[in-house]
């Protein structure tokens, strides 16, 4: 079986068929596969591409702070955690040495295998894509750096190569988790999915040895999702993996994310600016990156708790992410991922999502009818009558008075006074 990544059929950008696309720089792409270069009318505009809107490599930094950055808080998220002391197996096209963002953050020990390199070769970009977006170092031409930008980023190609005769498998991928299994990384990123979305005995044996081993497994959900149509993308769908959607800066599906009940979470999959081979940085599209940035938040949350498990931290970003609803959805899972949320708040761990009960009440809830009436009406009813009769009596007494004495002006002679006597003599 012949898995996505470069030089097969990829999650990586998006497929030539959903139009923007770009066909692809490095080792030739199998049919129907490009990377995503950036908006339709950009091209030449961005300092990492060319006239064409092919992505350069060792080309310049792109100053600005991507948008997938600049929604998130980054001195809070950084006063949490920075990933530092947490290994990301990054299984892939290769990352290349030769970015200085990149360089830094290479953990020694990676290997190719399908090649002779240590896994720093990288002919087509994507691994360096990845890598990037989890772990590049901070620079000072540019606004762009990984989540986590102290976690150590362990490099495996199992796909990619400069040889036409070694393209990379399932069988391939398959030795590349055993051997991230047995290097103890904390976490896997796996931006590629099976070309006939079909699921591999051995694939799916060793997708669940990691999970055993308590490494979390994040894999892009795929980009085959213009049609709107439901499907299961592998090893994205094998139990215990967390499978990452796109979305797009309104926190809305992306238009090729793939939809399917496997979903887990998403993060931002579009314009995606990252470090490339050689130097430089360009922006892309795609699954692929979507995933790398949960991976990044998980690498954080690997630092801050360190007694938590896999499980529990994938829970905590499906629990704490930006939802479209009370609960889990065939789009964007349990929502999108919120790094800062994941990091701050309650510290007892949980081991799976639930729905949000404040979600569900969002309807006016009417008032509910008593036959009679309650203490409340009865005391305000009560009060209204002490006060009316106080009133009342208050406006009689007056009016007795003034009565009275219109009553004794009346019997007074004129001129005299009321207490004095007067006889009539005949």
């Amino acid at each position: 079986m012949v898995l996505a990544a470069l030089g097969l059929t990829a999650v990586g950008a998006v497929p030539a068929a959903a139009g923007q696309a770009h066909p692809s720089r490095g080792s030739a792409p199998a049919a129907g596969y490009a990377t995503a270069g950036q908006e339709p009318g950009k091209a030449g505009q961005d300092p990492g591409l060319d006239s064409t809107g092919e992505c350069k490599f060792g080309g310049k930094n792109i100053k600005s702070t991507p948008w997938s950055l600049q929604r998130v808080l980054l001195d809070e998220l950084w006063s949490e955690a920075t990933g530092e002391g947490v290994t990301v197996a990054v299984i892939d096209t290769g990352v290349d040495k030769d970015n200085s963002q990149v360089r830094p953050a290479l953990a020694p020990g990676g290997k190719d295998f399908v090649g002779k390199s240590n896994g720093t070769t990288d002919v087509n970009g994507h691994g360096t894509r990845v890598a990037g977006i989890i772990a590049a170092r901070k620079a000072k031409d540019t606004g762009f750096s990984g989540i986590a930008p102290k976690a150590k980023i362990l490099p495996l190609r199992y796909t990619g190569s400069e040889d036409p005769e070694k393209k990379g498998d399932s069988s391939t991928m398959v030795e590349a988790i055993d051997y991230a299994v047995s290097k103890k990384v904390d976490i896997i990123n796996i931006s590629s999915d099976t070309a006939d979305k079909k699921s591999n005995p051995g694939l799916q044996a060793a997708v669940q040895k990691a999970v055993n081993a308590g490494i979390l497994v994040v894999a892009a959900a795929g980009n085959d999702g213009a049609n709107g149509k439901l499907e299961y993308t592998y090893p994205a769908s094998y139990e215990g993996v967390l499978a990452v959607a796109a979305s797009d800066r309104n926190n809305e599906r992306a238009f090729f994310s793939q939809s399917g009940r496997f979903v887990g979470i998403a993060a931002p999959g579009v314009g995606m600016v990252s470090t490339v081979p050689n130097g430089g940085q360009c922006p892309a599209d795609g699954t692929s990156f979507s995933a790398p940035y949960v991976a990044g938040v998980a690498a954080l949350m690997f630092e801050k708790y360190p007694t938590w498990d896999a499980q529990q931290i994938a829970a905590r970003m499906q629990q704490t992410a930006n939802r479209p609803g009370p609960t889990k959805d065939a789009q964007l899972g349990w929502g999108v991922v919120d790094p800062v949320a994941a990091l701050t708040g309650d510290d007892k761990p949980q081991n799976q999502p639930h729905a949000d009960v404040r979600q569900q009440s969002r309807h006016v809830t009417p008032m509910s009818l008593t036959v009679g009436e309650s203490d409340t009406e009865r005391t305000q009813r009560i009060s209204v009558y002490v006060m009316s009769a106080g009133t009342v009596l208050t406006l009689l007494i007056g009016g007795t008075a003034i009565a009275a004495r219109d009553h004794r002006r009346k019997r007074t002679p004129e001129g005299g006074s009321a207490d004095s006597t007067t006889s009539t003599r005949h």
